[in-house]
């Protein structure tokens, strides 16, 4: 077995294997997962990794969805490296002085083939890496894809890299190079400016408290877990927070609009900070000891910022092509990264098969997503990023949802209640929102719903 993590041995390339079928640049789920499909498929295929080993340099850790797994690795969660199997998921709505939750748990997500689960992105990318490089992938770590190689046609037909020993050709380019991708950039297939509007800035803490404290104060035992999102809780910034549990420490932290934090200029630990002192989370936090902080970009824009997936060559999946869907509840983006990998795999395969890895040649890529539920489900949830993210849902409606909660439970006698029509058009009012704004949004809602 071929390991691919910390203080590991790995495979690299040398001077006689430089030229390869297909050339994967970035070894996270999306990446891995292509390298893993071509090289089952027989084709030679490097998988070019700018860190030490395969999430060296990636601090995500949180909530995957792996049952898109279910088609590269059998049995996949019996090896796969996750911290807890989430069990309970909790979507709570905020105001500086109030929360209401909304608390769901199972144990059907407690046993194969399982949900959701937690997970350090360092193990996980390792793990899948080490699928690959065992079907006869090449990894080559600590090498930086600096640009794309053309044929006298322009099609591309490699990779630049920062090593010494040269460049990297290939049939197929697949782009798997994270948000902001340099390589799709180049190949011209992401359209130009505003790039800020449609990324998010994710910031977290890593808390460390004993395994038993954990359970005992979420209400878990064994490996189950707990997943919270939290929305109101970012001073009106367009984002939302998040708090996740862990085997031996919980993860808090924010999202935050790109552009709007900078021009709110405020630092994101201030709102951390906050976040950890509101008394829904102040209890669940209590004691823990900061072992990680870290901060990455997130590409949210969803199926209207997506790139060009598909050129004479080339090929771009994952974070690279902003398959990362932030809809309200839904908050899910490795389960894409994986998804479209393999499909981008299988498209590159068949296209070396056929002799022609054109556009055109190339284009199964696009109708296997299409069919799948990759853009089924962007296209789907297409209008709901600027949805969530807009000033009515982040700074009038978790004040009106928790004012209208807080009237119906409260007992003003010798006061009658006031029944839950003049409630709502009071916690309406006081909060700013006008009854159709509030029906055009539940109707947008509704309609990604259907």
């Amino acid at each position: 077995m071929t390991h691919t993590g910390p203080g590991s041995q790995s495979t690299v390339v040398d001077e006689s294997t430089r030229t390869f079928d297909v050339v994967v640049v970035g070894a996270g789920p999306a990446g891995s997962a292509a390298a893993l499909e071509v090289a089952r498929a027989g084709h030679s295929v490097a998988l070019v990794e700018r860190g030490p080993f395969p999430g060296a340099k990636n601090v995500f850790g949180g909530v995957v969805y792996g049952r898109i797994l279910d088609e590269l690795v059998p049995n996949w969660w019996e090896h796969i490296p996750v911290q807890r199997w989430v069990t309970r998921r909790q979507t709570m709505v905020m105001t500086p002085a109030q929360a209401l939750t909304i608390d769901f748990r199972t144990q059907d997500w407690g046993s194969p083939p399982y949900n959701g689960a937690t997970a350090h992105r360092a193990d996980l990318d390792s793990w899948l890496a080490e699928q690959a490089v065992e079907a006869g992938a090449v990894l080559v770590p600590s090498t930086v894809a600096t640009g794309l190689l053309r044929d006298h046609a322009g099609a591309v037909a490699g990779v630049r890299t920062d090593r010494p020993d040269g460049d990297l050709t290939a049939g197929v380019v697949i782009a798997c190079d994270g948000v902001n991708s340099f390589l799709a950039k180049e190949a011209g297939m992401y359209p130009t400016g505003h790039e800020a509007e449609h990324l998010t800035l994710g910031v977290k803490q890593t808390l460390a408290l004993p395994r038993q404290v954990i359970e005992d104060r979420f209400a878990v035992t064994g490996r189950d877990g707990v997943d919270i999102e939290m929305l109101g809780c970012t001073r009106g910034i367009p984002g939302g927070g998040f708090l996740y549990t862990n085997l031996d420490s919980i993860s808090i932290g924010v999202v935050l609009g790109l552009s709007a934090v900078s021009k709110a200029k405020t630092r994101p630990e201030e709102l951390i900070a906050e976040l950890k002192r509101h008394p829904a989370i102040a209890p669940l936090i209590k004691g823990g000891e900061q072992i990680e902080y870290s901060a990455h970009l997130i590409p949210e824009g969803g199926y209207h910022a997506m790139p060009e997936l598909v050129g004479d060559g080339m090929l771009v999946a994952g974070d690279a092509a902003a398959m990362c869907l932030a809809a309200g509840i839904w908050l899910e983006g490795v389960n894409f990264a994986l998804g479209a990998g393999m499909y981008a795999g299988r498209s590159a395969v068949k296209a070396l098969e056929s002799g022609d890895v054109s556009k055109r040649g190339l284009a199964g890529y696009r109708t296997m997503l299409e069919e799948s539920f990759v853009l089924t489900d962007h296209r789907k949830l297409r209008d709901f990023p600027d949805l969530v993210l807009s000033d009515r849902v982040q700074r009038n409606y978790p004040g009106l949802v928790c004012d209208l909660v807080q009237g119906l439970f409260q007992v003003d006698n010798p006061l009658p209640k006031p029944g839950l029509r003049k409630l709502a058009m009071r916690s309406a009012k006081d909060n700013g929102v006008r009854w159709r704004d509030l029906l055009r949004d539940g109707w947008t809602g509704l309609r990604g719903l259907k």
